[in-house]
């Protein structure tokens, strides 16, 4: 119908929402399934493209020149020269927290380990700690504050855990101020249930107590609000090892819950085999993974997604295989990791640089990466990370003249407009650089 409605009487243009035009270049990934191997550097690219919106969903994608004589737009949103690309899906952040950790950044300048740091009562549960004790509506003000910086970034969707509760009652207070967040600006929130994120000190000489209490109460409960897609599972030594984590999560496929993990972050800790094991939809992190995790994420269809501005965060000279990830056909994608203490950095566009600098990825494969993959990730491929007729109108216009540039600059935030659900939620003035 769509495209009937595209290719009618062009002497007689259609209505529609809105017309982005003006760029120098539209770059964007095709189809609805992840993207690995050559196929994660194969991207479309139209210059002088254009997109056109009705019910905040795209119904053209081409050259501007052919949408204008197509399409007669109640509202027009110029690029000016910049470059048009899908609004950045981030899965994998912990935006809600209340209170930083920058005492624990200079602890590690100094010396001091990430397993140091939690085990002393710093880490998680330093953030822990803050949210038991803040309000519901004080985690919300917070988020919200957060979700529209990561606008001004063009981030439009972004997977968002709880986990710095960790008690059922602090849990689902972070979990509905997500919902409530959700409902009241236009960054998309997918929220996922972390309870499993690090043990409580009530729980530290017991255990097994907790899990208990993961699999029996919490889990249910979670589920049964309604409040989380997905569940997941922090599987390290020092944390969750690998049958406590099977225990949760193949819970958690009992319930409906999407399945993620915390994967081979700090040791290779058999997170990405089991992942594939029970079905995750993502395996995060991967800093340690061997080739037959990376095997069996393969063959069981799990998205590896990556951080690659944590090990920068934390010191550490060990970062994920992104590039032998991708060679081997794995359908990578990169996510800030945001969070009080080991990325305090919501900015995909740093995220992607040093994809390119660190995994050697191109500038096609960090879009891939930074659009289609996540948006697989988190279920959402059929509507999100692609400028294609059909799917929802998240865009995203850069200062920048072409997709090479996406990887090739650094420190600056480019973007210039971001829409929304076929909505135009930012956009500032100024020359392409």
């Amino acid at each position: 119908m769509l495209d009937a409605m595209a290719s009618s009487n062009p002497a007689a243009p259609r209505p529609c929402d809105l017309l982005v035009h003006g760029a120098a270049e539209l770059a964007t990934p095709l189809g609805c399934t992840p993207l690995g191997g050559a196929a994660m550097g194969r991207i479309r690219v139209v210059p002088d493209g254009a997109v056109a919106v009705v019910d905040g969903c795209i119904v053209e994608v081409g050259a501007a020149g052919e949408l204008e004589a197509r399409w007669a737009p109640a509202k027009r949103l110029d690029a000016r020269g910049g470059l048009l690309v899908p609004g950045f899906v981030d899965a994998h952040s912990h935006p809600v927290f209340a209170g930083t950790r920058e005492e624990e950044f200079e602890l590690r300048t100094l010396g001091a380990t990430y397993v140091e740091i939690a085990r002393s009562g710093g880490g998680i549960l330093s953030s822990v700690r803050g949210v038991r004790e803040a309000g519901e509506e004080q985690l919300l003000q917070l988020l919200l504050a957060r979700a529209e910086r990561f606008l001004d970034h063009g981030t439009t969707t972004l997977e968002a855990k709880s986990g710095y509760g960790l008690t059922l009652v602090d849990e689902l207070k972070s979990l509905r101020a997500i919902a409530a967040a959700n409902r009241l600006q236009a960054l998309e929130l997918v929220p996922t249930f972390l309870g499993a994120h690090d043990y409580p000190l009530e729980h530290r000489d017991h255990k097994a107590r907790y899990v208990d209490l993961l699999v029996e109460e919490m889990l249910p409960a979670v589920a049964a609000s309604g409040l989380a897609q997905g569940a997941d599972v922090f599987v390290e030594a020092h944390v969750y090892d690998v049958a406590a984590a099977r225990r949760i999560l193949l819970k958690a496929k009992e319930l409906g819950l999407v399945r993620r993990l915390h994967a081979d972050q700090l040791s290779l800790s058999g997170g990405a085999l089991l992942a594939a094991e029970v079905g995750a939809a993502s395996a995060d992190h991967l800093e340690h993974v061997d080739d037959a995790g990376a095997e069996a994420l393969l063959a069981a269809g799990v998205v590896p997604v990556l951080a690659p501005l944590v090990p920068l965060y934390l010191r550490q000279e060990r970062e994920a295989p992104g590039r032998r990830l991708v060679d081997r056909g794995l359908p990578v994608a990169v996510s800030t990791d945001f969070n009080p203490g080991s990325c305090y950095c919501l900015n995909m566009q740093e995220a992607l640089a040093f994809a390119a600098l660190r995994y050697r990825f191109t500038a096609a494969e960090c879009l891939v990466a930074a659009t289609l993959n996540p948006a697989c990730a988190l279920g959402l491929g059929a509507t999100h990370g692609t400028l294609e007729p059909g799917k929802q109108a998240d865009l995203l216009v850069l200062d920048m003249p072409n997709h090479r540039r996406l990887a090739y600059e650094l420190g600056r935030n480019a973007a210039r407009a971001v829409v929304k659900r076929g909505i135009v939620v930012r956009e500032r003035p100024g020359p392409t650089l």
